[in-house]
Parts: C-alpha cells; sequence; structure tokens
C-alpha cells in the first residue's frame, strides 16, 4: 500500500511547484509552493470543460450500461433458453476484445450519423464493453438471491417489473453499487476511443493530458494538476462502494 501511494504522493508534490523546479534539483521536500497549476485547470476552458466532458460521458455510461444490464442479468440468471450459455459467452468476447479493432468502425459510423465529437457517443460506444462486463458482475449477485423469492412474490400478486423494482433491486444494491463503479472507472480511464470520436467540444481529459506541449515547452505543474484531479473521481467512487467490493471478490465475479 505504501508502495502505491509514493508515486501518488510524488504526484501531489509536482502539482505545486513551480514546472522549472521540477525539472531541476531532486527534493523530497519542495522548496518553493505554487497553486498555479490548480488555478489554470480551473480557469483554462481547455481543462475544466474537458474534465466536464470526461464526468458527463463517464455518468451517462454508466447510467446507460446498468440499466440495460440489469434485465439481461436478471434473465441469464432466473431463465433458461436456447443458446443461452454461448449468448453469454458471446457478450463476454466483446469485452475481452482490444478497443483498437473498433476504432475505424466508430469513426466512421459517428460520422455518418452526426454522433461525432458528442459526449453522448463517447457514453454510447463505451457501452460495447461496459454492458458485457456489468452482465457479468450482476448475473453473479442476482444468482446469490434464492429463486424462492420470487416465487414468494408471485404468489403474494407482485407482478414482475412490480416485483423487479420494489423488492429484488434493492436486495442487489450492493451489486448495483459496485457494477457502477468499474462502468464509472474503465469510461473514466479509457483513452483510445474517447480520442478517436472526439476532437475539440467532447474532449476528454485523458486526451488534454496528451497535447500540453506549446511554443514555451511543456507545462509540468500544469500537467501533474490534470493528474491529480483525475484520480478524484476515482477515491472518491470506490469510498462509496469500498466495502461492496469485498461482496464481490466473495462471489467471484469481481
Amino acid at each position: 500500500m505504501a508502495i502505491w501511494m509514493v508515486p501518488v504522493a510524488w504526484l501531489i508534490l509536482m502539482s505545486v511547484r513551480p514546472s522549472a523546479d521540477i525539472l531541476g534539483n531532486f527534493e523530497i521536500i519542495p522548496s518553493r509552493f505554487t497553486f498555479d497549476g490548480y488555478r489554470d485547470f480551473i480557469l483554462k476552458d481547455m481543462w475544466y470543460k474537458a474534465y466536464l466532458n470526461s464526468l458527463t460521458y463517464s455518468t451517462l455510461n454508466t447510467i446507460f450500461s446498468v440499466t440495460l444490464a440489469l434485465p439481461a442479468a436478471y434473465a441469464f440468471s432466473r431463465f433458461s433458453f436456447t443458446g443461452d450459455k454461448h449468448l453469454f459467452f458471446w457478450l463476454l468476447t466483446n469485452r475481452m476484445a482490444p478497443a483498437a479493432v473498433f476504432l475505424l468502425p466508430f469513426y466512421n459510423m459517428y460520422n455518418a450519423v452526426g454522433l461525432f465529437d458528442k459526449t453522448l457517443g463517447v457514453a454510447i460506444a463505451h457501452m460495447l464493453f461496459n454492458v458485457p462486463l456489468a452482465v457479468w458482475i450482476l448475473e453473479g449477485f442476482i444468482s446469490g438471491i434464492p429463486r424462492q423469492v420470487d416465487e414468494t412474490a408471485a404468489i403474494d400478486g407482485y407482478s414482475l417489473p412490480k416485483f423487479f423494482i420494489k423488492i429484488f433491486l434493492p436486495m442487489i444494491r450492493s451489486g448495483i453499487g459496485v457494477t457502477a463503479f468499474f462502468c464509472f472507472m474503465f469510461s473514466w480511464v479509457e483513452l483510445l476511443i474517447a480520442r478517436t470520436i472526439t476532437s475539440t467540444d467532447a474532449k476528454p481529459i485523458s486526451a488534454a493530458m496528451t497535447r500540453t506541449v506549446s511554443s514555451s515547452g511543456t507545462d509540468w505543474t500544469l500537467l501533474s494538476t490534470a493528474g491529480v484531479m483525475t484520480i478524484i473521481p476515482g477515491v472518491l467512487a470506490i469510498w462509496f462502494v469500498r466495502k461492496y467490493i469485498a461482496k464481490g471478490f466473495a462471489l467471484g465475479r469481481v
């Protein structure tokens, strides 16, 4: 844990040092401090808009993926139908494919339908990878709920939609939380597709960080600040679902 924290602590220290000092003498405790990086990150359109773009499409992708995966995972867990195992395996193969395989199809289709350089377009593109992952995780949590719960609710007169919303969803809220966390984080850190299908309006923060070289050179302080800011959503997300992740590991789906 301490070893993992070293580069994070070093990144935070770099974000409050002048750019010239970062490339100068090696210092564990900085001799000079500056918050210019944080000021520039908040005030410059390029940075805070890219940050908001990433938050927007990651949140949309999480909502879309979990909403679509819930009924699919329930169906795979509770019903048997022709080709169900083959279909489940096919869903997982989409998650295993390299993102580079889909760059050209997405670029071509998005230019044709007007989704290029849209945050909605990035959210939809990431569903190709996150929906199979969400189905895989949720199916494990749903299978942990006894079928007798479904049967008892049916005897009590609950329709399937009413039972699913009022009884079943609260019972698997830990699984939904873990699934939402992984969908959000995979979308947040993904660079290749997000960079290919955006240019200016929907450019993500990860792409902005690769374009920091100017005529005056690289602003290492600002780049380090952007790195610190990109860690914050992940820290907040894992804080809220930390007690549920252990259950996911116990079920073998995380």
